[in-house]
């Protein structure tokens, strides 16, 4: 295959590995519109229905690197087909879920699927689109669905809300699945590492129960850092991400070889998705709230309410990827985080009597526009130059990056959220507390530009030389640490 030039077989392994990353970043906001029915449907205590969507994002960060090893050694097109398998199950399952502790149960079970499909997705990718102007169409597009579908799934959750329940905000993804898996066996490549070593099992216990216990830790300490234990949860997990570091200098075979993090500009986009995670899932979810807990929207029209951030994404999407091609990816992963954080900054103005479209509208519009400039970069950045045997978890730390950060940025935020309104459920409390968040989440946004400025170091492309060039020709001579 010429590197400009994509074939039918390709085209489709680029649909099918598209359709299963949407599948899994739908996921961590569909239920985002459906929390109020959901909770009441099943039982869950109140002010826990965040959880719907923590332990959805958590599980599927948590595991990711395990999934991404898996992928490398067992085989990147079975390790998918059994991930899109387990997600479509445990969708099932959730969709039929009559208590809290079965919609919580498959919620983890969909992330633990979500963790083995997506890495083997973004792997195929990888190594079906080495190099070239096709590489960085695949790329594009992936990044589109990551910050396109986050928004979208607020949208798809309000309409099948109001007009079905919220049952098929979990159950839409069985038919989907079905057609992915009808695809991929046919369509898709098998590839493998040369060498199968074992896999690094102490590694996936620390890192999971690490950032398992940090992220319930500090979701606690909004009712108290001593009442509800928080500071050992929190302490213990982060003594478990030391002893994770640890192994993985040490282990023959680790979960995460450190020399893929290592690397300035590598390093720099993993922590940019990170940050990204953290004021995307925080903004998308408190503004949903602020919708329907402050101004009374239905969840269909919540859900339509969201569309500005949507719609910004996909017209700006084609717009950043020329820009990119002209000024390289450094500079709009610097500018992407600015605009959001001026689009979180607008949402920091809502009001208990305000109006939707002076004080909502604008800022989900203008963080669609930054976002989307942050997505079209990053993944390619963050995935350029890794050894072919790192292929899959690589892209597991990619995608890991995002969803834990999302899961400890709702863990932190929430507690600016409790403070600020006092545990009040009035209107102006409510909202003292959603600007509390989104003032939070400009922050946020503003670190994530400092560290893109700090670390990433892709040399702008020079005339007739592709941006995705550029980036292997700084990054190639590094593959070796």
């Amino acid at each position: 295959m010429a590197d400009d030039a994509m074939s039918a077989r390709d085209r489709l392994t680029l649909f099918t590995a598209a359709a299963a990353s949407l599948l899994g970043i739908l996921d961590t906001t569909i239920m985002n519109v459906a929390i109020p029915q959901a909770a009441a449907a099943v039982g869950l205590a109140h002010g826990s229905g965040q959880w719907l969507v923590t332990v959805y994002a958590l599980t599927f960060g948590a595991t990711l690197l395990l999934g991404g090893r898996v992928a490398d050694y067992w085989g990147r097109k079975k390790a998918f087909l059994l991930g899109v398998g387990v997600f479509a199950a445990a969708s099932l399952w959730g969709g039929l879920a009559s208590t809290a502790g079965e919609l919580l149960a498959s919620r983890a079970a969909q992330g633990a699927g979500a963790a083995v499909m997506a890495p083997a997705a973004l792997a195929i990718v990888t190594t079906t689109f080495p190099s070239g102007r096709a590489r960085g169409t695949a790329f594009a597009l992936l990044g589109g669905i990551t910050s396109a579908g986050a928004a979208s799934g607020i949208v798809l959750g309000g309409v099948l809300t109001e007009f079905l329940s919220w049952r098929w905000c979990l159950l839409v993804n069985v038919p989907i699945a079905i057609v992915a898996i009808a695809v991929a066996m046919p369509v898709l490549r098998e590839s493998t590492v040369d060498r199968v070593p074992r896999l690094d099992l102490l590694g996936a216990i620390t890192i999971s129960c690490g950032l398992g216990a940090l992220v319930y830790g500090l979701a606690s300490a909004e009712r108290g850092w001593l009442e509800t234990g928080a500071v050992y949860f929190s302490a213990a997990g982060a003594l478990l991400l030391v002893v994770f570091v640890i192994v993985q200098r040490r282990a023959a075979a680790p979960l995460l070889p450190l020399r893929i993090l290592w690397h300035r500009s590598r390093g720099g986009a993993f922590l940019v998705q990170a940050l990204t995670g953290v004021g995307m899932a925080s903004t998308t979810l408190y503004s949903m709230f602020h919708l329907q807990h402050v101004l009374g929207f239905a969840p269909f029209v919540a859900g339509l309410a969201s569309l500005p951030t949507a719609i910004a994404i996909m017209i700006m999407i084609p717009i950043w990827v020329r820009l990119m091609r002209r000024v390289g990816p450094r500079q709009l992963l610097i500018l992407g985080p600015l605009v959001a954080a001026g689009g979180a900054a607008l949402l920091s103005g809502v009001s208990a009597t305000g109006n939707y479209w002076l004080e909502v509208m604008p800022g989900l519009a203008v963080l669609g526009v930054g976002v989307a400039a942050v997505f079209v970069p990053v993944q390619n950045v963050a995935l350029t130059g890794v050894e072919p045997e790192d292929a899959g978890v690589a892209g597991a730390a990619s995608s890991a990056t995002g969803q834990v950060g999302s899961a400890l940025g709702l863990a932190v935020l929430t507690n600016f959220f409790v403070l600020a309104s006092a545990g009040g459920d009035t209107a102006e409390e409510l909202v003292r507390g959603y600007s509390a968040v989104f003032v939070m989440a400009a922050v946020v946004f503003l670190l994530t530009a400092l560290v893109a400025f700090a670390l990433i170091r892709i040399p702008r492309p020079r005339l007739g030389v592709t941006v995705d060039r550029a980036v292997q020709d700084l990054v190639a001579p590094t593959r070796s640490r």
